[in-house]
């Protein structure tokens, strides 16, 4: 039945449903998946932890419940995006060969630029005192984020989130699957920013061109002290705007550190100085 046939509700009650199992699913695979895995090497990650902190069940259970209504927030916007999508309302379009390959491949990395910088300044408008209790407080409920914290937003949060597609779908001429791995990206990213655990090598944030991603410990670091820090997938908007932590890299660091100390005393061998491993 073509979508003229069928109802304004239908319609809105198919994307709906659709959406909200789709990313549902992609929480479960993903940061659920990041929560087995950590939990599966517990041992071997132990010096990898970020904070010192240990998250509780109640934490982890909230995320989740916090979670769960953000992807209702979410379905709700997919739905309102799905009914205008099929009546012809945006710059979607169905063929790739339309545009073409290359202009698919632009569409996923504009996509994700347009987002990275919508985030920091939505992100820097959350932390005004006027809004911050109202908006942003249930994500900071978690000072030491699990995965489960990925999309544990209040409503208004939750909101002010999903906009980022209908300003991508309105604007910008982008295929479905575009879309697809535009949003992919996106779970894997905020999953690795509250994973807890640094996973990269100790140079990473110092070597161009890698120092332009954010790493794991950049956003924990955001989440312990609430006033820098911003960005989402990468550095930049910080630094031009000069709310990058201080101690970003010497943190980081750190975190490298109980990892070397770990591997020497394993060893049984006295680890070099602190200068000579800089």
């Amino acid at each position: 039945m073509p979508y003229s046939d069928i109802s304004a509700i239908n319609i809105m009650l198919i994307g709906f449903a659709a959406h909200f199992v789709l990313f549902l699913a992609r929480y479960v695979l993903v940061c659920g998946g990041a929560v087995w895995w950590i939990k599966a090497n517990k041992k071997r990650l132990e010096k990898r932890k970020i904070q010192a902190n240990k998250a509780s069940k109640e934490q982890m259970k909230t995320e989740i419940l916090w979670s769960l209504s953000t992807f209702v927030v979410f379905a709700c916007t997919g739905a309102i995006m799905f009914y205008l999508v099929s009546r012809g309302h945006t710059k979607m379009y169905l063929e790739i060969d339309a545009m073409g390959w290359g202009y698919f491949c632009f569409s996923v990395i504009a996509s994700i630029m347009i987002h990275d910088a919508y985030f920091y300044w939505a992100h820097r408008l959350m932390h005004h005192p006027i809004l911050f209790k109202k908006v942003h407080l249930v994500h900071h409920l978690s000072i030491d984020p699990t995965p489960w914290a990925s999309f544990a937003f209040h409503p208004y949060e939750a909101v002010l989130e999903a906009l980022i597609i209908p300003l991508i779908v309105l604007t910008l001429p982008i295929h479905p699957l575009a879309i697809f791995i535009f949003l992919t990206y996106m779970v894997l990213m905020n999953t690795w920013g509250h994973l807890g655990y640094e996973l990269l090598p100790r140079g990473f944030p110092r070597a161009f061109p890698f120092s332009l991603s954010n790493t794991s410990t950049h956003h924990n670091m955001h989440h312990s002290k609430f006033n820098c820090n911003y960005g989402l997938y990468f550095s930049g908007w910080d630094k031009l705007c000069g709310t990058m932590s201080a101690d970003y890299l010497s943190y980081f660091e750190q975190v490298k550190d109980k990892l070397e100390q770990a591997k020497y005393e394993k060893a049984e061998v006295m680890p070099p100085l602190k200068q000579w491993s800089k």
